[in-house]
């Protein structure tokens, strides 16, 4: 650390910030970024600081991977844009091929490119309703799936993401998650209950004949990381088939080696009818897409999904580079030892600080829950004073969760394991001060 955080130059880019960028566009932390990679990121006044973010979970292969940096600077070189839906290129079919190769199910699959995991939901949606011809979509507790309209009815946190934003889309249904640490009855009747009472809702409040989708995060992400029951979603999965619902997978935070698996259905053996992508898959450009049972992706007439941007063929060969770089430097491993090195560390926290209600998460997606000490309140003033203690000594970290409780760890999977530790430290030295 050079200066204190943030130093004298990105101040000087903030007060810009704050004149030209509207104030609805957030920032974490205000330290300008002048390069990045290997799990660490450089600000304009030459601070170093460890990367616990990865951009949220989107450069896992590292914030300038060399394959995905020759695939784009060839790309760029060769063609920008044409649209592929006026002239194809074959960078958009390949990432497709692999998406059918690599996502959950031996089925015949089709896959569809967009620009944002919001517009990947959106067109799931549209993609169940027209297949399933029913309307009603059924969201969980604790979800967040994007910022459109659409979206923001199927997230279920209102600040930021919601307040003031309304009238939202409707036919949207919202049924309790399987959250173990919450549940009500403690974590070992969490799945058959939950499950329970999933049915019951969709049935009482939807109808199964009118319910089109059920859409999940198999790890909530922005809701705090909640890893539902084990079994839950097996037997959601199984449930959907029966009724003839499509079962959505959204694997936009979770996807491409995050949780030591290629997606975070493959721990349990899920398969969805539909599975939606982004954020990890191209290595920082925006690429995001719907991939899913041949039958259901066909059923949609031409020209029913699409956009001018969507597919980018410079997002598509990075995304092609950042998946080479995933098979050839096996991340699904390094992010299982990502997790050997810091659920001890992380546990450890737990014994020594009662607020620290709850350790959860796979692979390089954790994160702890932080509570009001001899009871489970929600303990956001703790959580922010941890994280801002972080930011201090140079590691980026988040928060997370409906109740803003929440500390989660995202780690690029290339970070080298010194670095991780070293992050550690910093974690342990802004509880030591905060706790």
């Amino acid at each position: 650390m050079r200066t204190e955080i943030p130093g004298p130059r990105s101040l000087e880019l903030q007060a810009r910030k704050q004149a030209a960028v509207s104030a609805g566009v957030g920032t974490t932390l205000p330290v300008y970024v002048e390069r990045a990679g290997g799990g660490i990121v450089v600000d304009v006044d030459g601070n170093q600081l460890i990367d616990f973010g990865a951009g949220i979970a989107v450069v896992s292969v590292g914030n300038a991977a060399p394959r995905v940096v020759a695939n784009v600077q060839q790309q760029v070189a060769d063609f920008t844009h044409t649209c592929f839906m006026v002239t194809p290129y074959e960078e958009y079919v390949a990432v497709c091929e692999q998406l059918n190769e690599l996502t959950p199910g031996t089925h015949a699959k089709r896959s569809a490119l967009f620009n944002s995991g919001a517009e990947a939901i959106e067109n799931a949606v549209k993609i169940a309703r027209s297949y399933t011809g029913r309307p009603a979509i059924v969201a969980f507790d604790h979800a967040y799936h994007g910022r459109t309209n659409l979206t923001m009815a199927l997230t279920a946190k209102n600040m930021p993401y919601k307040h003031r934003f309304g009238p939202f889309a409707n036919e949207i249904y919202r049924v309790p998650m399987a959250y173990p640490y919450r549940w009500p009855t403690g974590p070992d009747n969490c799945a058959d209950e939950a499950f329970e009472l999933f049915v019951s809702s969709v049935h009482a409040q939807v109808g199964e004949e009118n319910c089109a989708a059920v859409l999940i995060e198999p790890i909530q992400g922005e809701g705090g990381f909640i890893v539902p029951a084990p079994g839950f979603l097996a037997r959601v999965a199984e449930w959907c088939a029966t009724h003839g619902i499509v079962f959505i997978a959204d694997e936009i935070q979770t996807g491409f080696c995050r949780t030591g698996d290629w997606f975070a259905c493959d721990a349990e053996g899920v398969v969805p009818d539909l599975i939606t992508t982004a954020k990890g898959i191209a290595g920082g450009l925006p690429l995001a897409g719907v991939t899913g049972r041949a039958e259901i992706m066909d059923s949609i007439h031409g020209g029913g999904l699409g956009g001018t941007y969507g597919g980018n063929p410079v997002a598509c060969a990075a995304a092609l580079g950042a998946i080479e770089t995933m098979r050839a430097e096996d991340l699904n491993a390094k992010a299982k030892h990502i997790e050997s090195v810091m659920r001890p560390r992380l546990a450890a926290l737990a014994d020594k600080y009662e607020a620290v209600g709850d350790v959860r998460g796979r692979g390089a997606m954790l994160a702890v829950e932080l509570v009001e000490p001899g009871g489970k309140d929600p303990n956001p003033a703790l959580t922010a004073a941890v994280a801002k203690a972080c930011h201090q000594d140079g590691l980026i970290a988040l928060t997370a969760g409906t109740y803003g409780n929440v500390l989660r760890f995202l780690p690029p999977l290339v970070i080298v394991e010194g670095l991780l530790r070293e992050g550690l430290d910093i974690l342990d030295a802004a509880f030591a001060r905060s706790a």
